[in-house]
């Protein structure tokens, strides 16, 4: 037990929750227009949760590496940081990870496509190849663009519109628009979570020289652009439900605004890397919430 709770510990199985929100969105809306498939959802699942568990290895192993992080740190201990696990074990595992990403990603393409649909299996192996690069260049490598204040941008792509849609075609063999505003709603909540992560470790990456954009915008810039973050998922998850309206259900949603605004209430009170570290899982178990409230709200009648 004392070898498996390190690698727990490294994993950080407390953010599977929102890694699969874009997954849940896309399977009920996708639902909601007649197409589920059980194996098409289990196997992208597999396939989101293995890919988040990549990123937090590779996360774990270049800034343990890089010597980010250290004994500022904020927050729980990465597993090279405390020594439990050493660099070398670590890459072995990256390495396996990738493996078992690429096998999930395959096995999605092919139960959701088959030889039919050969294009839609070629562009979603694709999406998983980017999708590996992106988990493992974010801290790792010479040039991470996690260290460049990039974080945001990809965080946006891959969790908003990449989860949500990616999900949509492997059910529908297509692309509506209705999956637009719910992924975009969703990529700016799933920054707002790397936001509010950089906000917490601001002052120890910058003496690193790791510059996130709450670096470069400071401590009140990086609060409002976290306000600018939950307001416009708020906004656009709002105008989703008036101009995709169908029956009251759909109004679900809104019920998760209300710890989304007790959340920015906090973050505008808040002054230590305490205080931001406390709404970590505020945040995230949020956007789960939220993310399912929006999707059963199109799936009861």
């Amino acid at each position: 037990m004392s070898k498996i709770k390190p690698w727990l510990s490294a994993m950080r199985l407390r953010t599977l929750p929102l890694s699969v929100s874009g997954i849940i969105i896309g399977t009920c809306l996708a639902a909601y227009n007649g197409r589920f498939n059980i194996f098409v959802f289990l196997l992208a699942i597999a396939t989101t949760v293995s890919l988040q568990i990549l990123s937090n290895l590779a996360n774990d192993y270049g800034d343990g590496v890089k010597g980010t992080d250290n004994e500022d740190r904020v927050g729980p201990k990465r597993a090279i940081q405390s020594g439990e696990i050493s660099p070398e074990q670590m890459f072995d595992a990256i390495k396996k990870n990738i493996l078992i990403v690429i096998g999930f990603t395959m096995s999605l393409a092919y139960v959701a496509f088959g030889h039919q649909y050969f294009l839609y299996a070629l562009l979603i192996i694709v999406l998983g190849a980017l999708s590996i690069f992106a988990a493992v260049t974010y801290t790792m490598g010479d040039s991470p663009y996690g260290y460049r204040a990039l974080g945001d941008v990809f965080v946006f792509i891959f969790f908003g519109f990449v989860s949500v849609l990616g999900t949509y075609l492997l059910n529908i063999k297509g692309i509506d628009h209705i999956v637009f505003l719910p992924a975009t709603a969703l990529g700016l909540l799933s920054v707002a979570v790397l936001n509010l992560n950089n906000m917490r470790d601001r002052e120890e990456d910058a003496k690193v020289g790791k510059i996130t954009l709450a670096v470069k915008l400071g401590k009140i810039g990086s609060k409002n652009y976290h306000y600018f973050l939950i307001i416009g998922a708020m906004i656009a998850a709002l105008l989703f439900t008036i101009l995709y309206y169908v029956e009251p259900y759909n109004f679900l949603v809104l019920l998760s605004f209300i710890p989304l605004i007790l959340h920015v209430l906090k973050i505008k009170k808040a002054t230590t890397s305490s205080d931001y570290d406390s709404q970590l899982k505020v945040l995230a178990l949020t956007t789960f919430m939220f993310s399912v409230l929006l999707g059963v709200g199109y799936l009861l009648h």
